[in-house]
């Protein structure tokens, strides 16, 4: 799997589908997951449509950098937030959403690629929203999947999907993929496949186990704050893309994000939750492509 310097320090492990000559399109993933969320074959079959697909693994997970020497006890910085203490919850966070932002795009330069088209899901979305935001001059097009705009009163997980998000998972293998089948609480009611899920989960346990990283990504994006201003200032081509089964982001947090972007389409799509059933990837991939072309 071949790394990228993208600044100092920080190195990113990415992979590429299709041909270098087509238009990029960079696939960014959201909290606590590996690139490898990014299944290979939607890749493949995104590529097949004519787009350079890279996909990659955030800061603190798979295989890029990691931030060991800075631990984050996640029940600590949650309580700090709770109690409006966001010095202390600052205190904690050694990189924000704006940094993981400059990781994409120091990738991309690293790859030589000067803009591209960027697709973010969930933290990922946020992510993508973020490097439009900053550096509009590089993102051809923005695609925002199942994410939201910062503001806390757009896009709120159900009591469920929240206490299944912090929850810890436990650290043996064979309980860390059995304990997959919790993030049922989120997915597509219709698809939804536990197989899949368990799947995900030991391929992403043999391949880089590491839950120290997940307190400092969940600390960068509630973080990083509301970007309505920016949004509504945005003049990159966007498309919003949300499920209307989506309970650990409302379905709301899509809208709310269409609203303010000039010019934003919105696809909300039946039986999608906080997931990329194999059902809905004619949908999702032709969606993409259509806005990416």
């Amino acid at each position: 799997m071949p790394l990228a310097d993208v600044s100092p320090g920080v190195s990113l492990a990415y992979e590429t589908f299709g041909d270098p000559g087509d238009p990029p399109v960079l696939l960014v993933m959201g909290f606590g997951a590996q690139m490898i969320a990014w299944h290979e074959d939607f890749c493949r079959a995104l590529a097949e449509r004519g787009r350079y697909v890279i996909r990659y693994d955030n800061r603190d997970s798979g295989l890029s950098t990691k931030f060991d020497g800075h631990p984050v006890d996640i029940g600590r910085f949650v309580a700090a937030v709770s109690s409006g203490d966001l010095a202390a919850a600052l205190a904690m966070v050694p990189y924000g959403l704006t940094d993981m932002a400059e990781d994409g795009l120091g990738l991309l330069t690293a790859l030589g690629i000067e803009r591209a088209h960027v697709v973010g899901a969930s933290m990922g979305g946020m992510i993508a929203q973020t490097m439009a935001i900053a550096r509009p001059e590089r993102v051809l097009t923005l695609t925002s999947m199942m994410s939201s705009t910062g503001e806390s009163e757009y896009g709120q997980a159900t009591p469920e999907a929240q206490a299944v998000l912090l929850s810890p998972k436990p650290r043996d293998r064979e309980g860390y993929i059995a304990a997959s089948e919790r993030d049922l609480a989120w997915a597509s009611k219709r698809y939804g496949d536990p197989a899949a899920l368990r799947e995900l989960a030991a391929d992403s346990y043999d391949r880089a186990y590491y839950p120290a990283g997940v307190g400092r990504q969940l600390g960068a994006m509630i973080l990083g704050g509301s970007r309505a201003e920016a949004l509504r200032k945005l003049q990159v081509p966007t498309l919003v893309i949300h499920g209307l089964d989506d309970t650990l982001i409302d379905v709301s947090g899509g809208r709310r994000t269409a609203d303010l972007v000039p010019g934003a389409e919105l696809l909300l799509v039946p039986d999608m939750g906080h997931d990329r059933p194999r059902e809905l990837w004619p949908e999702i991939i032709g969606a993409v492509a259509a806005h990416t072309g």
